[in-house]
């Protein structure tokens, strides 16, 4: 869980990546859990939010956490 007043992570790693990966990432969570992508990116992105990877399934789980790997975003 993110302290209060802590930015979140999970936003910064979807500010700095591409839209289409954006896009597939948010689209993935939205399909699990039955909600929209706008949603889907509402919750990863709150103050309160888990880590993002705890929100996704496989293959996009794994490939999430490569591209967080190339952002030196992967441990927070």
């Amino acid at each position: 869980m993110t302290e209060a007043g802590t930015p979140n992570n999970n936003a910064q790693f979807l500010a700095v990546i591409d839209s289409e990966a954006r896009a597939v990432i948010l689209e993935s969570i939205a399909k699990h859990y039955g909600i929209s992508a706008q949603e889907a990116f509402d919750e990863v992105s709150d103050k309160s939010a888990e880590h993002l990877l705890d929100y996704m399934v496989e293959p996009q789980r794994s490939a999430a956490s490569v591209l967080m790997q190339a952002h030196g975003l992967r441990g927070y």
